[in-house]
């Protein structure tokens, strides 16, 4: 199974894409909140599972870049609309360690 992981800077894509290769899952992270182009997620051929992680300013802020700006991750936003219409799977991180985006995840995937 390929899963393709999307989201703004900060919402835990790479973290989450560790431990799916830890759990034995092909991962893929484009760097689509960077990318005018729209589909980018898809450009290595469509994922069996699309997950769009989700993350507010103030997460943001205390995960890595106090400067941030809410135009930002408003643009960032936008450059990931399409991917989060797809999306098989979306969840918000604000609240979640990285082992419970993990496990939210998984059970979904196994759901």
């Amino acid at each position: 199974m390929t899963i393709t992981v999307v989201g703004p800077c900060a919402s835990g894509k790479t973290t989450l894409a560790e431990a799916l290769r830890a759990e034995g899952y092909s991962v893929n992270v484009p760097a689509q909140e960077h990318s005018a182009i729209a589909d980018l997620w898809q450009r290595k051929g469509a994922p069996d599972v699309l997950v769009f992680l989700d993350v507010g300013l103030e997460a943001v802020r205390q995960r890595r870049q106090s400067w941030w700006a809410e135009e930002r991750l408003q643009r960032q936003r936008e450059r990931l609309a399409h991917a989060r219409t797809h999306a098989d799977i979306v969840i918000d991180t604000d609240a979640l360690d990285p082992p419970g985006v993990l496990a939210e995840v998984l059970a979904r995937l196994e759901s």
